[in-house]
């Protein structure tokens, strides 16, 4: 056995350990697509409104905006047919056909909402909210991947890392809610030292595994102006006008290895040392803001959501799998707009389009290939309220919502520091579709 590739076996296997093999990309499903199907069908812009348990993450104040409380089982699929045509170059790579190799997100996903003033003897409502969603369908909890391609790989898109966001919210004055959550993420490291001969036979193993969890805030606010400025109005054409404003705190899933081996009689102690610091699934510092026209049958919202990117390049200054690539990011701003038309007091319908340019500045990155696109975001949606539900003592919701992502096509340039002297060997012109379909169904009480 080469000696040589024996700290690599350990690497691997104490990076086995540290997190589940899988892939995923800088993106979390609340993000990319929408948590609740009327996130997806709207586009996200009716989110900061929604007073469904998904504004855990969107704006938690939207909790206080419904006194009833829900429980929540969703279900996600997302196909991603994402495109990338070889334009020549002096290296081609020999792909098997066009589309990039990126797995379906499949996410279980689970919400409670409710009101903890009843364990209390406040009689002022607060509003407890928790949002958990796992990937393949409860059967991943760790969707998590960084290396190098030759062939290239796409930013945003791929299976999902574990979601989970709590919180709560109440009213601080007339009209005027406020809330707080936070976002949880694992910081995994991992630790591997032993010796080894030849061979690759072991012995004096030592291994520590850990992975400690990080919170991120978010923080929103709502404004129902017609009871903050004319309270005592009923008619007040303000009543039918909201705004909103959240922020959220950047947040990723990190892991750290070490690795350490002695061979007696050719790496003497200390050793041969390994060190991996890598980032996954970051998510940008995001303010939100938003307004809403709430009629008798129709409401329409419209949000603008600023994501500060540009932070992420420092970030990959210390991440070794991609610090050589000189990625550079740019802040961005997203525009959406989203409408819901009441049928009658069982049906909705929802619709919802946003423009959203892609944060990635860089058509080249050394080794790592990152892809990305501008997209326009169109989506469709429906729910259907059962109030007197059959065996059902409360009633019932059903929602379903897809979404359809038009990437606007990019070339970029492959490079590597092993193929052609680190200069472009390949020009990729990459463009397709995703489609994302939800449906969930929620008990209120």
């Amino acid at each position: 056995m080469n000696f040589q590739a024996l700290p690599g076996r350990c690497l691997a296997g104490a990076l086995a350990l540290a997190v589940t093999p899988a892939f995923a990309g800088m993106g979390n499903i609340a993000a990319s697509y929408g948590l609740m199907p009327g996130d997806v069908a709207s586009a996200q812009a009716l989110s900061l409104f929604n007073p469904e348990v998904a504004a855990v993450y969107y704006n938690p104040a939207a909790l206080a905006a419904d006194p009833r409380g829900e429980l929540t089982l969703g279900l996600t699929y997302v196909d991603h047919q994402v495109e990338a045509q070889s334009q020549g170059g002096a290296m081609p790579v020999n792909r098997q056909g066009d589309l990039l190799d990126i797995d379906p997100s499949r996410q279980t996903l689970i919400g409670l909402k409710t009101n903890l003033s009843s364990l209390t003897k406040v009689e002022h409502p607060l509003y407890f909210g928790l949002m958990l969603g796992v990937e393949k369908y409860g059967r991943e909890m760790l969707a998590f991947n960084s290396g190098t391609s030759t062939g290239g790989q796409y930013f945003r898109y791929d299976r999902q890392p574990l979601f989970l966001t709590a919180g709560g919210a109440t009213n601080l004055w007339r009209g005027i809610d406020g809330g707080l959550s936070f976002r949880v993420t694992l910081q995994s490291s991992a630790s591997l030292s032993g010796q080894s001969d030849l061979a690759g036979n072991t012995r004096y193993e030592q291994l520590d595994v850990s992975a400690e969890p990080k919170l991120t805030p978010i923080v929103g606010s709502n404004i129902n102006w017609g009871r903050t400025l004319c309270p005592d109005q009923a008619d007040c054409a303000l009543n039918r006008w909201d705004s909103a404003l959240s922020w959220r705190a950047a947040s990723n899933t990190e892991t750290r290895v070490n690795a350490n081996v002695v061979i007696p009689g050719t790496i003497p102690s200390p050793g041969l040392n390994l060190a991996i610091a890598t980032i996954d699934s970051y998510q940008p510092e995001t303010v939100s803001a938003g307004l809403q026209y709430k009629g008798d049958r129709l409401r329409v919202g419209i949000t603008g959501e600023w994501q500060r990117w540009s932070r992420l390049e420092g970030e990959f200054q210390d991440d070794t799998v991609r610090d050589q690539a000189n990625l550079r990011f740019k802040d961005i701003l997203i525009p959406r707009l989203g409408a819901e038309l009441r049928v009658n007091d069982t049906y909705r319908l929802m619709a919802g389009v946003a423009w959203e340019e892609s944060a990635l500045e860089s058509d080249r990155s050394l080794d790592v290939n990152y892809l990305d696109n501008d997209r326009y975001v169109i989506g469709l949606g429906a729910s259907a309220e059962f109030r007197d539900p059959w065996i059902l003592a409360f009633p019932v919701r059903l929602d379903f919502g897809y979404q359809l992502h038009l990437l606007q096509t990019r070339t970029f340039r492959l490079t590597s520091s092993q193929v052609n002297s680190g200069n472009p060997y390949e020009a990729l012109e990459t463009g397709g579709e995703v489609h994302v379909f939800m449906g969930s169904m929620t008990l209120k009480f």
